[in-house]
């Protein structure tokens, strides 16, 4: 057995796995497997044994199947090793992918992180900027600390050297002090208010220092110097007391005291208070205090805007004084003079001024002016609003609105005369007296011979008579000397006849009646008439219709026409009727002494709703004209094979075509529009020529489309639809024209061999056939019956009394022979235009 396992042993070697790795050689194995046993054999000097090598060899293949085996499960292991390795490198290479996918998206971020540092940069900039103005605040802080210790200590040396320093340096005292005042009132320390006094004092000292500097330049004619003083004064105290200087010692308001009296427009004075005369547009005085105001002010802008940092502010101040002042005393010493003649003179110098001011206001807003403010490091650093964080005090930040002020102004003027129902009430006083002026007369001679009845008077003329009759003849009697002792103890009033000696002698002339006084106050009530007319008619009723009637024109033809104008024509409707009462109620009685006037008033009046009444019918026509172009529109819609359908049972499945609806539709909304907003005639015409217009479609449309026997069916349904909702108008004379379309739309249900009598029964026995042939045509058998059809009809018309031909050339013939179908008296013709029913027309003939 040691025998035969050493040659395996021996062999082993060569059958290890590692032998076949690399290069190998099947000689060179086999060779190396028997190298050894042919050795042996050659060394034996016996006989050829091949057992060794058989021995040798089956245990070769034995350990090669067993190699084999072990490759093969290694194999397996390996694939399996290696499918598992290539899932986990796909998964492997997809989580990269993924990787790759956050790098870039990383990368976007970083690029969007960069962005926002780059904003953030800036932030810190605007920070550090902050943090600098900040430093500078502190810093002021600090230095307005020293100054208010120093100030307590009562030592002020180092704002005298400042204030020496020139232009900077009492600019920079101005805004110190400012800061320091402001601090010393909230400040509540020990010896605190002597501080404050200090400080006070010290401001009140400067400021005077600055306002007299500022007077020496202005006397001086220094503007660079005025600037300088105007710019400090603004940033201690805003101002306000330099502007007040300025315009304080101005010379216009100087020179407005005047030592001559203003010059005195006598023909204005003279004419003012007569009724008869025009009221006049300009006064002298005012003229020329106007010229002046306009002359200084264009002047003056160019001096604030070159001496002040804030001119608007300045310009003002200056126009208020100028208003308040020299304006508004001129104004009320000519409306004084004007209470003293009349009220009528009064109202006539309001008006005159009102005139003159809106000019005058209207040229004065050319000169506004811009806003300007300083960019001082002073003002940048208000030390009140570094600490409480409010608003700067010294400057506005908006402009003065020179413009808005004046109009401010203007309207304060006028306040006091016309505000609550003054000016209404002088008017009225005034048009009163006017009118009792001008029957003065007449009512003191009526007056005085109600007098005559009197038996007191009667004897006080007698005793009044008797007094004289002694006086003059010197002689004593007794009633003269009764009469005497009455009148000396004032039992009868002497001055009775001494204020009927001075008023004007009464004329018989003055008690009676006269045509040309009373036509006087009806013809203002004819201007009135106009006035409102003007008013109401023309500004207000006309010119809404004539924007209805652009925006009509201007619409869109392809959407459905608005019928908002209907509710325009009915509010017109009702303002024509509202303005007739008024005008018959409450103007026409004014004018009833004057026959002339009265019928001029009547014929204007009328036409002024004429005016009205025409432009509503043009409206109206307008809507027209659109709602049945929107009908054409929808009827064009039509399909050609609607009425010829392929598939029975989905044509009996719809109810009405397409355009059928549509129309219908559209009726029903222009039905309800029209009753909601018209009535009576004009109701009757608007929906009368709606249907009309609508039949002429259906008789235009009916002839464009073939009609089989299943057609004929929805054919007859759409025009029962359009029968119904015209029979929902109300119209009678709509009813026939719609009964003879649904019975024309009945030839093409009928059979050919009842056709020729159907048509000559109702109303198509009434037209020629002739007429009827365009529509029977389109009937999908006419081709298998039109001989023998034609034959029939030329058979008939050979027949005595069947001479409709020569009645009805043409179907519009036809259709005007049927209007004369009157239903309880309302003919079917067509109007031309609406009626004009808004209003009962007056009647010229005075009652």
């Amino acid at each position: 057995m040691s025998r035969q396992e050493a040659p395996q042993n021996d062999h082993l070697e060569y059958l290890e796995l590692s032998a076949f790795k690399g290069k190998f050689d099947i000689t060179d194995f086999i060779g190396h497997a028997s190298e050894k046993l042919i050795a042996e054999s050659k060394a034996n000097n016996g006989p050829f044994d091949p057992k060794p090598f058989i021995r040798s060899f089956e245990a070769a293949v034995d350990k090669l199947i067993s190699v084999r085996k072990d490759v093969q499960a290694k194999t397996e292991q390996m694939e399996k090793t290696v499918r598992v390795t290539e899932r986990e490198y796909s998964k492997k290479m997809m989580e990269l992918a993924k990787g790759f996918e956050n790098v870039g998206n990383s990368f976007n971020g970083m690029e969007s992180r960069m962005n926002e540092v780059s904003s953030t940069a800036v932030r810190i900039g605007d920070q550090l900027e902050t943090v600098h103005i900040e430093r500078q605040r502190a810093q002021a802080a600090y230095d307005l600390i020293d100054f208010y210790n120093q100030f307590s200590k009562g030592d002020t040396t180092r704002l005298d050297v400042l204030r020496k320093e020139g232009r900077a340096g009492r600019r920079q005292v101005a805004v110190i002090l400012r800061r320091l005042n402001t601090v010393a009132k909230e400040v509540d320390l020990p010896n605190s208010d002597k501080t404050r006094e200090a400080i006070e004092k010290y401001c009140e000292k400067f400021e005077k220092e600055m306002l007299n500097l500022f007077d020496r330049c202005y006397r001086k004619g220094d503007p660079k110097m005025m600037h300088h003083c105007a710019q400090t004064l603004l940033e201690f105290n805003g101002g306000a007391s330099c502007v007040q200087v300025y315009v304080n010692q101005h010379d216009f308001f100087i020179n407005n005291v005047r030592d001559e009296p203003a010059p005195t427009d006598n023909l204005l004075w003279s004419i003012i208070a007569d009724p008869n005369t025009s009221p006049p547009k300009t006064e002298a005085g005012l003229t020329e205090l106007f010229a002046e105001i306009r002359a200084t002010v264009d002047t003056e802008t160019q001096i604030v805007k070159a001496v002040f940092p804030n001119p608007p502010v300045v310009m003002q101040v200056f126009l208020q004084r100028v208003f308040a002042q020299s304006i508004q005393q001129h104004m009320e010493q000519l409306l004084h003079r004007g209470s003293e003649i009349s009220d009528l003179a009064y109202l006539r110098i309001l008006q005159l001024v009102h005139f003159q001011a809106s000019a005058l206001v209207e040229d004065l807003k050319a000169h506004e002016l811009p806003h300007s403010s300083s960019k001082t490091p002073y003002e940048v650093t208000e030390f009140r609003r570094s600490l409480t964080g409010s608003a700067p005090v010294t400057t506005s930040s908006t402009s003065a609105a020179i413009s808005t002020m004046l109009e401010t102004a203007m309207e304060e003027l006028f306040v006091p005369y016309t505000e609550g129902q003054r000016y209404m009430e002088r008017e009225c006083k005034s048009l009163a007296l006017l009118y009792s002026n001008l029957l003065s007369n007449f009512v003191r001679f009526h007056k005085s011979q109600k007098a005559k009845s009197s038996m007191f008077d009667r004897m006080v003329n007698q005793i009044s008579a008797a007094t004289t009759n002694t006086t003059s003849n010197g002689g004593s009697t007794t009633s003269g000397q009764a009469a005497a002792a009455l009148m000396r103890f004032g039992v009868i009033n002497s001055d009775r006849n001494n204020d009927k000696a001075n008023e004007e002698p009464i004329r018989e002339e003055d008690g009676l009646l006269s045509v040309d006084v009373a036509e006087t106050i009806p013809k203002n009530t004819s201007t009135l008439l106009r006035v409102l007319a003007d008013a109401i008619g023309t500004s207000y009723v006309d010119s809404a219709l004539e924007s209805a009637q652009v925006r009509l024109e201007a619409a869109d033809t392809k959407s459905e026409p608005s019928l908002q104008p209907l509710a325009i024509v009915r509010t017109v409707d009702l303002i024509c009727h509202l303005w007739q009462q008024y005008v018959n109620i409450a103007l026409l009685p004014l004018a009833s002494s004057s026959v002339t006037i009265r019928r001029e008033m009547v014929v204007f009046n009328n036409l002024t709703v004429n005016r009205m009444e025409t432009g509503s019918n043009a409206v109206l026509q307008r809507v027209t004209d659109a709602i049945i172009n929107w009908l054409s529109a929808q009827l064009t819609k039509q399909k050609r094979n609607d009425f010829k359908p392929r598939n029975d049972d989905l044509s009996f499945a719809r109810v009405n075509t397409e355009p059928c609806v549509l129309c219908c539709e559209t009726l029903e909304r222009v039905r309800d529009a029209a009753k909601q907003n018209l009535s009576g005639k004009n109701l009757e015409m608007f929906l009368t020529e709606i249907g009309i217009g609508f039949h002429s479609l259906l008789l235009d449309h009916l002839r464009k489309f073939p009609v089989s026997a299943t057609g004929g069916l929805m054919l007859a349904k759409d025009l029962k639809s359009y029968q119904d909702t015209v029979s929902s108008f109300g119209i009678p004379a709509l009813h026939e024209r719609f009964e003879f379309i649904r019975q024309l739309g009945n030839v093409f249900l009928v059979r050919p061999e009842i056709l020729k009598s159907y048509i000559t029964e109702n109303y198509l026995g009434r037209i020629d056939s002739s007429l009827l042939k365009p529509y029977l045509s389109l009937r999908s058998d006419w081709g298998q019956f039109e001989k023998g059809f034609d034959s029939e009809a030329n058979a008939d018309e050979a027949i005595p009394g069947h001479g409709l031909k020569d009645r009805f050339g043409r179907l519009s013939v036809m259709m005007k022979e049927l209007e004369g179908l009157k239903v309880d008296g309302i003919s079917m013709g067509i109007p031309t235009s609406f009626s004009g029913t808004f209003s009962r027309p007056f009647s010229s003939n005075p009652t």
